[in-house]
């Protein structure tokens, strides 16, 4: 008989290094075989004084209770696994609930363990390490202290256990083992947990790997084995050892641990070994640089592709839609329909005045509205001066069409004054969000540290082409979902009305059936009479449509047939439509160069991208024709499809004027006189501005006018001509070539102010150079128009620089009364036309003297030509035709030309220098 006493015993402190006590060192409570009164005061006493505060497990003692053991008795330890979970981090649930089915496990494992008896096995105490997930068994046994008893006892408890179904777990896998330990148990509640590496430090003689190979192999499959090597802050050195698993290394360290390997010489350590060492990923980093920058490259762009691209793209897609925006909503339209509107007063003169000026525009209008209607081919560049009604036009048309559209003005991106301004004033404009401008300041910093590391760039940073490109390619996508969700929404509205269509067919057949009493109806047939005649529907026949006349019939077939065609017709030509009107617009703003061209290279290849994959309409608007060869680059094989629009005319910019000055109070009726000079200013809706606002200070229009022209006049000869030598180097184009332009123009009456283009390309002093007349119209000096597509006439850059070309070569000026019409002339400046003319006289003297030089030297050659030509005459009787005498007739033809130019201008700069010479 046996009895089971349980007591609660100090096992040792948890930390580190505390062994488990000596065998004997635990006081056990012996009883009696037959129990009585004071067998069992006793035993209640001894159970009361063993009861002490445990460090982290229960520890189960079990003793036999009969007379003292023999003194030929040894004690062991074993260890069982896989009982408990075993502890993977601090916060492993699954460890408080093998604590929970800790009692009852024991108690099982204790029924099974008491039936051995093999060399007098006795159970002492059973010590759970729930951490690792095993139990420390302690038993006493008898016979010699050998290794092969203890190897019979392992074997006949795996025998047992097997027999029982194998060892119990909290988990019920039963797939737990019975293991001799051959160091020292060591249970210790640190937070080191278990892993597949386990690290033997060797407190002696290192152990070779084959040996230590062979004590490691039992306990599981072995991966790896690293050779002996320091321990670091340590004199030991150690060797690690990886297993297939878990479950192998933590029987191996629990059995293994303070083993005495060859004759005691070596004690061998084991501790886990944590696969992700402290360190380890900034060292690998440290020491692998080139890999590993790449990667971070690679895993930065997947992550900004995958996941903020397409946030990015929805909320393009919400900026072109309006999704966000509060006026859109349907119940705010509402309120303000039935709130605000209702009180608002809005004024018919403006927009009578503005549809009145707009008449001048209405085939500029027409010709947008053309290309908007069919498939994009090309980018449509609307071209004008400031004030035109580019901006008004656009507007109107973008309410007409009622499409999504893209505006992005380019002249908040030329103002700012950082690449981070750039990006998020672009990015503000197409609602490209979340945008990370920052981060480009810190990618060049990780550049220039990668440089130091790998001698090279690490690609993070970019350009700010590079991210303008980057930003537009999303805004891109987003358009093309935009033109996909249009496309699906107009074919489901196609749909519907296809099947209202039938429907309506349908019933229109069946009430024509319904008149000619061809139809039949099964719920009203034979609803009269009783009996089986009622049920059957005997005598109530159905008529067919064989039945009806034949004139009928064919009648409703052709009427049936023509609308079919028509209906496919119009169908077709509907979807067309549809689909043209699901193409977003892009509106490209203030498109002018001089500034940030990389930028508006990037427009413009973007703008051609977006017409080759028929995305959207894309229209540039620029102030200037000459802005388009970017455009033109961009789309090599297509032409662009140019819009021009032009100043106003002199009835509406009168109009224009009158109509703001009665806003302000005004005085707006003008004499004859002063329409005359409302009228030299033209359209330009800047000088008519500037026009309103000096009459509202007080001046006149006569004195408004003049100051206008008089400053054209200064602003004229800075711009064209410079301050002084240096700042004329500077120009695109010589003094005397913008001279002669200005010269030109002021010959003409107002109504026929331009010259022909290519006359005044291929004379002096341009000689071909279309370059210095592109930089003109460029600085808005003048205007270049076009004629199938080509350059055809020049014309001022405004309509008042007619009279600041007039007052500086012929020194005109505006009379300021009626009385004074008659002194219209007056001389203002010569020192400048006179310098102007000798510099241009000069240039022209030597361009003279070169081809009369050329000359001499060409006639020159001709006369030995003429003597050889006059020997063979002589000796030969024989005369060759007279090319070197039509040669020489022309060029002294030529050289007297050039003559009588150099004697012509010579003369001429004789009295400018008079002129010069009076100064002033």
């Amino acid at each position: 008989m046996w009895v089971i006493s349980v007591s609660r015993v100090r096992v040792g402190n948890p930390i580190l290094g505390d062994v488990m006590p000596a065998p004997h060192s635990v006081s056990t409570c012996r009883l009696p075989l037959v129990p009585d009164v004071t067998t069992c005061s006793a035993q209640a006493s001894c159970i009361q004084t063993k009861l002490f505060s445990r460090s982290q497990d229960n520890i189960t003692e079990v003793r036999p209770v009969g007379p003292e053991p023999l003194v030929n008795t040894h004690q062991a330890w074993l260890f069982i696994d896989s009982v408990f979970p075993i502890r993977f981090g601090a916060w492993d649930l699954r460890y408080y609930y093998g604590l929970f089915r800790q009692e009852a496990l024991l108690d099982k494992i204790k029924q099974i363990l008491s039936s051995v008896h093999t060399h007098g096995f006795t159970l002492l105490s059973i010590q759970p390490y729930v951490k690792d997930g095993g139990i420390f068994v302690r038993f006493e046994y008898s016979g010699p202290e050998d290794q092969q008893v203890l190897s019979r006892i392992e074997h006949d408890i795996r025998d047992c256990v097997h027999k029982n179904g194998g060892i119990p777990s909290s988990a019920g896998l039963r797939r737990g083992d019975v293991w001799l330990v051959k160091g020292s148990p060591w249970r210790e509640d640190m937070h080191r947990f278990a892993s597949p590496l386990l690290r033997v430090i060797f407190d002696g003689p290192d152990v070779q790997e084959e040996a230590l190979y062979q004590l490691l192999r039992p306990y599981g499959r072995i991966l790896d084995l690293s050779s002996p090597a320091p321990v670091p802050g340590s004199s030991f050195r150690a060797s690690t050892v990886t297993f297939s698993d878990v479950r192998p290394a933590v029987i191996a360290r629990n059995v293994v641990h303070g083993f005495s390997f060859g004759e005691g010489k070596t004690r061998l350590r084991a501790a886990f070994q944590s696969p992700v060492q402290a360190h380890i990923v900034r060292d690998w980093i440290t020491s692998h640089p080139k890999i590993f920058v790449p990667v971070l490259v690679f895993l930065l762009g997947t992550l900004t592709y995958t996941i903020f691209d397409p946030i990015r793209a929805f909320m393009v897609n919400a900026k072109i839609q309006d999704w966000f925006d509060y006026r859109e909503f349907k119940f705010y339209q509402w309120l303000r329909k039935n709130t605000l509107d209702r009180f608002w007063m809005e004024s018919n003169g403006v927009d009578a005045d503005e549809e009145g000026s707009w008449k001048e525009r209405r085939d500029a209008e027409v010709a947008l509205k053309n290309y908007l209607s069919d498939m994009p081919t090309t980018v449509a560049f609307v071209h004008g001066p400031q004030g035109s009604g580019k901006s008004k036009m656009l507007r109107r048309i973008l309410e007409d069409t009622k499409r999504s559209a893209l505006v992005i003005d380019c002249n908040e991106l030329l103002r700012a004054n950082s690449e981070a301004e750039v990006i998020d004033a672009l990015a503000r404009q197409t609602g490209y969000w979340p945008v990370f401008t920052f981060l480009n300041s810190v990618n060049h910093m990780i550049d220039l540290a990668s440089v130091g590391l790998i001698g090279q760039k690490a690609g993070l940073s970019s350009s700010l082409p590079e991210q303008t490109k980057q930003l537009l390619e999303v805004v891109g996508t987003a358009l093309r979902a935009v033109a996909a969700s249009h496309r699906a929404e107009h074919q489901q509205a196609r749909q519907r009305a296809r099947m209202q269509e039938q429907e309506r067919v349908k019933d229109e057949k069946v009430r024509d059936r319904i008149r000619r009493g061809t139809w039949f109806d099964p719920r009203m047939g034979a609803v009269a009479g009783g009996g089986i005649m009622a049920e059957l529907g005997v005598g109530d026949e159905r008529l067919w449509e064989q039945d009806m006349d034949v004139d009928a019939t064919q009648m409703v077939e052709m009427r049936s047939e023509g609308g079919k065609g028509n209906e496919n017709r119009n169908g077709e030509e509907s979807e067309d439509n549809e689909d043209v009107s699901a193409l977003p617009i892009v509106v490209i703003k203030q498109f002018k160069t001089g500034k940030r061209e990389d930028i508006l290279n990037v427009f413009a290849q973007w703008s051609a991208a977006l017409i080759e994959g028929q995305v959207a309409h894309v229209i540039v608007v620029s102030d200037n024709r000459e802005n388009s060869k970017q455009l033109a680059k961009a789309l090599p094989s297509k032409p662009l499809n140019a819009i021009a629009l032009y100043d106003a005319d002199a009835a509406s910019a009168l109009q224009f004027v009158k109509q703001r000055l009665r806003e302000s109070d005004a005085d707006a009726e003008f004499t004859a006189h002063q329409t005359e000079c409302i009228e030299r200013l033209g359209g330009r809706a800047s000088d008519l501005a500037s026009l309103i606002h000096k009459v509202r200070s007080g001046q006149s229009v006569e004195e408004a006018v003049e100051d206008i022209i008089n400053r054209g006049v200064s602003e004229m000869r800075k711009n064209a001509f410079g301050d002084d030598v240096d700042d004329a180097k500077s120009l695109p184009w010589s003094r005397e070539q913008a001279w002669t332009v200005l010269k030109a123009l002021s010959g003409f009456s107002e109504a026929r102010a331009s010259i022909p283009y290519h006359d005044v390309l291929v004379n002096f002093p341009f000689k071909g150079d279309e370059g210095a007349l592109r930089s003109m119209e460029k600085a808005e000096l003048i205007t270049i128009g076009t004629h199938d597509g080509r350059p055809s006439v020049i014309r001022p850059g405004k309509p008042v620089y007619w009279y600041v070309f007039e007052r500086l070569v012929q020194g005109k000026s505006l009379p300021v009364s009626v009385q004074q019409h008659q002194m219209n002339i007056a001389r203002t400046d010569e020192v400048f036309r006179a310098t102007q003319d000798f510099a241009f006289n000069t240039k022209l003297i030597e361009s003279s003297e070169s081809i009369v030089r050329a000359c001499e030297a060409e006639m020159t050659t001709l006369r030995e030509i003429r003597k050889d030509d006059g020997r063979l005459w002589w000796w030969g009787w024989w005369r060759s035709p007279s090319v070197s005498e039509q040669r020489m007739a022309y060029l002294m033809r030529k050289m007297q030309s050039a003559e009588m130019t150099v004697e012509k201008l010579d003369q001429r700069n004789v009295e400018l220098k008079k002129v010069l010479a009076k100064g002033g």
